[in-house]
């Protein structure tokens, strides 16, 4: 992990195997950035990790999952869907790069398409929730969202065991550093306008001290 990575580090949440941590680097772009990732402790140092996923999430969705978090409809509707064995996603992102991006970037894929990043919510058996992010290749539809065309076989996929208080962590922590990054940023834009306004005033107070300018 990069220094940069270190210091951008909200969150780690670990499981056996792999992580995910949230980072505050993509705030500025209304996006909440996370990061999956499974690690071989066998192999050399600087060759563990196995699996790499990241996922960006809109800031607006991260505050509704955090509500219903705080307001206990998402204990409900897991514990509604372990009844009923429904295993549809609590909570599901889809993502991703475009094959035209990808191609202005220099990294187009060998099959030409797009590449897609989902992440998924779900109930788990042992625990309560796995947070699962896969990528693999994808297709931009009309909407231009990019729908994963990977089936059951992603390229990278990493499932991450997590408890409702775990889950919780992560989620509320990112919140509340975006809430700090998001009121750093206004008081930032108004201490810029406040010395524009003051460096204006004095253009204008100089100007009044001169007087007018003769034209003879």
């Amino acid at each position: 992990m990069t220094e940069d990575r270190n210091q951008n580090q909200i969150i780690r949440i670990d499981a056996r195997g792999c992580f995910v941590e949230s980072l505050s680097d993509s705030f500025e772009i209304g996006k909440a950035h996370f990061v999956f990732a499974t690690y071989d402790l066998s192999k050399p140092s600087g060759q563990r990790q196995t699996n790499n996923i990241h996922i960006y999430i809109d800031v607006a969705e991260l505050l509704e999952l955090c509500r219903k978090l705080l307001g206990g409809e998402m204990r409900w509707l897991m514990q509604n869907k372990k009844k009923n064995g429904d295993s549809t996603p609590l909570y599901q992102c889809l993502g991703g790069t475009s094959a035209e991006k990808l191609a202005k970037y220099g990294r187009s894929r060998a099959d030409g398409m797009s590449l897609s990043r989902t992440a998924q919510l779900v109930c788990g058996n042992k625990t309560d929730f796995l947070f699962v992010a896969d990528s693999g290749p994808g297709e931009t539809n009309a909407k231009g969202l990019i729908v994963p065309r990977f089936g059951k076989k992603p390229e990278n996929h990493v499932s991450v065991s997590m408890t409702f208080e775990s889950f919780s962590e992560l989620m509320l922590m990112t919140k509340i550093h975006y809430e700090a990054w998001l009121s750093a940023w206004y008081l930032a834009k108004n201490q810029t306008s406040l010395r524009r306004t003051q460096q204006q005033a004095g253009k204008d107070e100089r100007l009044s001290e001169e007087g007018p300018m003769s034209m003879f």
